[in-house]
């Protein structure tokens, strides 16, 4: 059991080796880029909330 348990911990970290780290800079993009994004799709979202109140209001309380 313990064998297997190092094998398993030796292959993992030759695949942690193999991994491509971002840099700070493409990192820091990358987080911008999706705060940005969020944004953007909870303005969009507001925006059509508001927009379908506003119609349900209007229907209901003409």
């Amino acid at each position: 059991m313990a064998n297997l348990i190092a094998e398993y911990f030796k292959g993992s970290l030759q695949e942690f080796k193999k991994v491509v780290w971002l840099s700070k800079k493409q990192t820091t993009q990358h987080t911008l880029l999706v705060i940005g994004v969020s944004l953007g799709v909870a303005l969009f979202l507001g925006a059509i909330d508001y927009l379908l109140n506003l119609g349900i209001e209007k229907l209901l309380y003409r």
